[in-house]
């Protein structure tokens, strides 16, 4: 085989894999379309609903024969259970030596990982969770954390990572909140773009999830339908998807487990193989959710029988099989045979992955397994940049008197359950929060400060005192009576509430942890009554995976600071803001509701979706999407954006000088908004197509310009096409979607303009004249 033609790394990919193909027999083929989870236990409860019915357990020699045939892919061999880096990357090396050694053509395997807020490892950094991220509004910062978190990957010998998630938020009851990036598609897009950019950059394939529609299930429970309608789906939930394969150039998509209209995602042809191949030019990978497969037959029930739903997937064009093998393997094989499945799907399935294995270098001849002597997987350089981002994400909601930052030498007491546990700064895809709960006594393997440690070592002056005051999830009371004693004896109360990340109803926020309502978990509300009454004022701090409603407490508190599960370095960063060391500059990526009911709402509302006549239920929520407040001020000046003219395919430029006008240094973020007053189909009153985070020093300046081209004012029509109309439009530049700062009007004349997929999808911005 050595001199064969596939092994000529001078030949192209295509003349390379073509040849291999020819060589290969069908189980060598179907061998390329699935995973092995070597570490996945059947017993115990394992880490997901239906895995013990999807995972069979192998011996030795089922594992020798298996691997025989040549393997598509290595499952999680760092994030099914705590295993020290350097000897799990050695162990990562040897299981690709006995694969290369035992298959016929020596092919190794894709190792693939999760990597949603970091690198799902044991001693392994766990960064901000990606509604942080969207909170920062600063996507070179994300590159740069994906760049990181895909150096470390690599490091060990891990090819393909399972992440970003692009969901928009349409409910916030959804358990999976915290894994997305905001409710704004733009948003998604842009930070999306930024993090595959970063982990592609470090030569690991990027997977997109879940393509598509996961997070408008009906009543926000996890794997339920989704009732999107046609321009929703369109205009709110496939374009970050589409920016990140355009800009940031991802390599993988991943297939949700959802349906849409009857069709399961995993099922669905035109989703998967028209739209995301043929009309986007897609030519990497689809791999399965996990046990998605699986669930055409047992959930979904659009197969009788496993070959049948092998076949339905592979002919929607799902690649590979995840994370185990169970329909791609000899059932795919016999049903092939039989002539129940047509070879040809094999093929094309097949030359996908080994193209991908050809641009990883797997085909080649002097390929090698990493082999580190020492790794660390948590260096200072990654901390640096987890309490960066940590630092950036903090939203300061309120400080209506000015408590905030708190005296250095002042009496705090601090309460609540989330104070003195390190785990409340995590999400549920974190090791230590998604694995090691299932390992009582384990060690997290890295350094995750609480915010009490964080705030003592932060105030070294202050008397600070501590009571738990209740459990996050618990009915249990008892301990209200001694956090109201506390803060009666201090200056100020620090309450410190929120969620606990879990997987599957064993937390209050993570995937399958869903809502009925957006009430504080358990008996925190009341424990945030109790602390008001007593007269202290009170600083409310929430380590959340969601946003909760607040307007039940609106006026009554002394500040409110919102932290979405800040990572490692969470328990400083937030510390750093009370302190006022650190200057607040998270925006709002979700908006904050007034009541606990009323859902679904997310800011992108028609008119009838918005507060009216109509109805006696009043939506506008406490704290409206992009809203943040600072310790500094800000002036926006000499806005250059007249009302103008221009054609439906024409291009505006629309400038502002922005002022540092306190006596720190501080960041704003310039957000700008489009509103359509009137079009073909409803459209939501304002949609954000532009933003800009600005770092300015006390009294500094920054020139900010927006290229705004008319494209980004196009939407799908009732025919199905995306159309630039003529017509007026308004520019609204904002500090929040409802907070408009000024105004530009334009009027769009020509002809009514259909876009392809090569339509601009970013407002570029110029940044210049700093001061």
């Amino acid at each position: 085989m050595t001199t064969a033609p596939w092994r000529d790394p001078a030949l192209p990919a295509v003349a390379r894999v073509d040849d291999l193909l020819s060589r290969m027999t069908l189980e060598e083929k179907t061998a390329q379309l699935y995973g092995v989870w070597v570490g996945a236990d059947t017993d115990g409860d394992g880490v997901a609903p239906h895995q013990h019915d999807m995972t069979a357990g192998r011996s030795a020699d089922e594992w020798d024969e298996l691997i025989g045939r040549g393997l598509g892919q290595l499952t999680r061999s760092f994030g099914t259970a705590p295993v020290d880096p350097a000897l799990g990357a050695r162990a990562l090396a040897r299981a690709q030596r006995r694969i290369v050694a035992a298959g016929r053509f020596g092919i190794p395997a894709v190792a693939h990982e999760e990597c949603l807020a970091g690198f799902t490892a044991w001693r392994a950094t766990a960064y901000p969770v990606p509604l942080a991220w969207g909170a920062a509004f600063d996507p070179p910062l994300v590159e740069e954390m994906a760049r990181r978190i895909g150096h470390d990957l690599r490091s060990v010998g891990v090819h393909q990572g399972l992440a970003p998630v692009l969901d928009v938020v349409r409910d916030p009851r959804w358990g999976r909140v915290e894994e997305t990036i905001g409710e704004d598609p733009y948003l998604v897009g842009t930070v999306g773009a930024a993090y595959v950019r970063g982990l592609e950059s470090a030569g690991i394939v990027a997977t997109l999830k879940h393509f598509a529609g996961y997070a408008s299930s009906v009543g926000a429970r996890n794997l339920a339908p989704v009732r999107a309608g046609t321009r929703e789906f369109a205009d709110v939930t496939l374009p970050p998807f589409e920016m990140a394969l355009r800009e940031g150039g991802a390599r993988s998509v991943m297939a949700a487990y959802t349906e849409r209209d009857g069709v399961p995602a995993s099922a669905d042809p035109e989703l998967l193989t028209q739209l995301l191949r043929e009309d986007w030019g897609f030519t990497g990978t689809v791999v399965a959710d996990y046990f998605g497969i699986g669930f055409l037959q047992t959930l979904h029930r659009v197969a009788g029988t496993p070959a049948q739903a092998a076949h339905l997937a592979l002919e929607a064009g799902i690649d590979v099989e995840l994370p185990t093998v169970k329909y791609y393997g000899d059932t795919l094989n016999e049903a092939v045979r039989a002539g129940e499945v047509p070879e040809n799907l094999i093929d094309r399935a097949a030359r996908r992955v080994l193209l991908q294995k050809c641009e990883l270098g797997l085909l080649d001849e002097d390929w090698r397994p990493e082999t580190p002597e020492t790794v660390d997987l948590d260096s200072a350089a990654n901390r640096a940049v987890a309490r960066r981002l940590a630092e950036e994400s903090v939203v300061l909601l309120d400080n209506p008197d000015g408590l905030l930052p708190l005296s250095p030498d002042t009496r705090i007491a601090v309460v609540g359950p989330r104070a003195a546990d390190a785990l409340a700064m995590l999400g549920c895809y974190s090791f230590p929060s998604h694995v090691l709960t299932h390992l009582p006594g384990a060690e997290p393997g890295i350094e995750i400060p609480t915010l009490l440690e964080s705030l003592r070592a932060e105030l070294p002056d202050a008397k600070v005192t501590f009571a738990e005051g209740c459990p996050v999830s618990d009915p249990d009371t008892t301990g209200i009576e001694e956090a109201v004693a506390r803060a009666a004896e201090a200056d100020v109360c620090v309450a410190v509430l929120g969620d606990r990340a879990g997987l599957f109803g064993r937390g209050t926020s993570g995937e399958g942890c869903d809502v009925a309502d957006l009430r504080l978990p358990g008996v925190q509300g009341a424990l945030l009554d109790s602390l008001v009454a007593t007269g202290v004022p009170v600083v409310l701090v929430l380590l959340t995976g969601r946003p909760y409603a607040l307007g039940r407490w609106h006026g009554r508190l002394g500040a409110v600071v919102q932290a979405f599960f800040p990572g490692e370095e969470g328990g400083p960063a937030v510390a750093g803001v009370l302190s006022g060391r650190v200057n607040p500059s998270g925006r709002l990526p979700v908006s904050v509701p007034q009541v606990t009911g009323g859902q679904p709402w997310t800011y992108l509302q028609p008119p009838l979706g918005l507060a009216g006549e109509v109805s006696n239920l009043d939506p506008t929520p406490l704290y409206p999407f992009g809203h943040g407040r600072s310790y500094t001020t800000f002036a926006w000046e000499d806005v250059d954006g007249p009302e103008t003219g221009l054609g439906t395919d024409g291009s505006y430029d629309l400038s502002l000088t922005v002022r540092n006008t306190g006596d720190r240094a501080g960041a704003e973020v310039v957000q700008l908004y489009l509103h359509d007053p009137v079009a073909g189909v409803t459209r939501p009153d304002v949609r954000l197509i532009g933003y800009q985070r600005l770092e300015l020093p006390a009294g500094g300046s920054a020139r900010v310009t927006f290229h705004f081209h008319t494209d980004l004012s196009a939407f799908t029509d009732r025919g199905g096409r995306r159309v630039v109309e003529p017509g007026d439009l308004e520019l609204r530049l904002g500090t929040s979607s409802a907070d408009v700062r000024h105004t530009a009007r334009l009027s769009l004349t020509g002809p009514v303009r259909v876009l392809g997929p090569d339509r601009r999808m970013r407002c570029e911005t110029q940044v210049s004249e700093r001061a």
